[in-house]
């Protein structure tokens, strides 16, 4: 099983910021809890961005966030 697809996914996430709106220029895995929860519930964007969105509401619902902040400081 290939993992480097996986990896490659966490790095460019815990890296990535919010290109746009109140919270332009902080690390996705920065903002607010209910701001990615009111995202996902409205609809998440297509492509990129709506993937690493998707997997920031599921590491903060799931208590994770720990782990890409821990991907960033390395």
């Amino acid at each position: 099983m290939d993992i480097q697809p996986q990896k490659d996914f966490l790095i460019k996430l815990a890296n990535a910021k919010m290109p746009f709106g109140k919270y332009k220029d902080r690390y996705l895995i920065d903002l607010p809890e209910y701001y990615i929860v009111w995202y996902h519930n409205k609809g998440l964007p297509k492509g990129v961005l709506g993937q690493q969105l998707q997997a920031i509401y599921e590491l903060k619902v799931n208590g994770l966030e720990y782990l890409v902040r821990n991907i960033r400081k390395m």
